[in-house]
């Protein structure tokens, strides 16, 4: 069978805040190390977990596959999955730490989604997962005997860490669509056809093989990169031969080992949950959680002058370089990188630990590398960033020399 295409993406953010002069001292030295970070902890956690004794299916294309999982109709489960996370970075207490806890911020709490769920980013964790539709839903973190329970229910969204006994309250948070916002095709053909379509010549889709997971028959859908220099050795993706859910998602980076992302269903159910499941009392004592002080109307740009003013702004600005798997973002700040040896001492032991001197026709600088996403911070003040190679980065600044 000929291998079909399907585009492949890179995802990264910059996120800063300037916080004292200590903490704007001490992200100035980490903003690749943020980059990505970010961007491999915003990677999509598809529940997975291969098993052994491969069924044996009907044969079956890559868009016949596709247009399986387009038509799944599945909107109730509920069952058990690990996630396994392994970035190739140091504890994330001590990245958290060496941020100068640019992460959560003063009065965060554990309690807080935003900042509890940023955990299934390292490690290995057991979750229990109930949905009814798009209006329910109930996610468990299990950590030894506590347990941290997120819940949807039509208006409302709660969440309690039975750790901090502190229990976090949101209304409104799920209103829809955005108006305007574009259509999917109408039909799974259709999708499928698209998907096919706006592949180009970056990546190659098969079907290779069966599996068994959580006691189901599935098809293993395996997804690779085309072009030379992605740090992405492959994605594989276990489909339910009965109705097309995703049940398996295992993320390999090119340098082997144990996969970046390994995550999955060791039980699932499809039959719908209990409506008590959703039902959410606050616990005897509880403390509501402290939510995050809005920000002030002119923050960005009062943010804007002080990122000017410590970082040297955006320069040039943001340019995008390649296509599919082997996109680079290059940030030119139009300032010279500033000097490792006068970081803080919190922060010289974190960039030793993950971060290597390079050089070539632009000169020199210091390679920041997880197993997925890689940055170069040149030392006349240019980052690349990307799901690519320590030498498709060098590549990339010299060709801009």
């Amino acid at each position: 069978m000929a291998p079909n295409e399907v585009p492949g993406e890179t995802a990264g953010e910059i996120r800063g805040e300037a916080r004292g002069e200590t903490r704007r001292r001490a992200s100035r030295y980490v903003v690749p190390v943020a980059v990505a970070g970010v961007a491999a902890a915003t990677i999509g956690l598809v529940p997975a977990l291969a098993a052994s004794g491969d069924p044996d299916l009907p044969e079956i294309t890559a868009q016949q596959l596709i247009e399986k999982i387009a038509a799944s109709e599945t909107q109730t489960l509920s069952g058990t999955f690990r996630v396994s996370t392994d970035l190739g970075l140091p504890a994330l207490d001590g990245l958290a730490s060496g941020l100068g806890g640019l992460g959560g911020g003063e009065g965060s709490s554990t309690a807080d989604p935003s900042q509890k769920l940023t955990e299934l980013a390292s490690g290995t964790h057991t979750l229990r997962l109930a949905a009814d539709g798009p209006e329910r839903q109930r996610l468990t973190l299990l950590d030894g005997s506590d347990e941290y329970s997120l819940i949807h229910n039509g208006d409302d969204v709660w969440a309690y860490d039975s750790k901090s006994n502190e229990v976090f309250h949101e209304k409104g948070a799920f209103e829809g669509p955005e108006a305007g916002q574009k259509e999917l095709p109408a039909t799974p053909k259709e999708l499928a056809d698209e998907v096919l379509r706006v592949a180009g010549d970056t990546t190659s889709i098969t079907v290779d093989g069966t599996a068994k997971v959580a006691g189901r028959d599935a098809y293993q859908l395996v997804i690779k990169p085309k072009q030379a220099g992605s740090t992405v050795a492959s994605v594989k993706i276990a489909v339910d031969a009965a109705n097309g859910t995703p049940l398996k998602f295992t993320l390999s980076s090119v340098e082997g080992g144990k996969p970046v992302v390994d995550a999955g269903f060791t039980k699932v159910d499809f039959a719908r949950p209990d409506a008590s499941v959703f039902a959410f009392e606050v616990p005897k004592g509880a403390e509501e959680a402290r939510k995050p002080e809005k920000l002030p109307e002119n923050f960005e740009k009062e943010f804007g002058k002080d990122f000017e003013k410590e970082f040297g702004g955006f320069g040039k600005g943001l340019n995008v370089i390649g296509e599919g798997w082997t996109t680079i973002a290059k940030l030119d700040t139009g300032a010279p990188a500033p000097k490792t040896d006068e970081a803080p001492k919190e922060i010289q032991g974190l960039l030793d630990s993950f971060g290597d001197k390079v050089t070539g026709k632009f000169g020199s600088g210091t390679l920041f590398k997880t197993k997925l996403v890689n940055a170069l911070l040149t030392d006349d003040g240019k980052v690349y960033v990307g799901a690519v190679t320590k030498d498709a980065l060098v590549d990339a600044a010299n060709a801009g020399k």
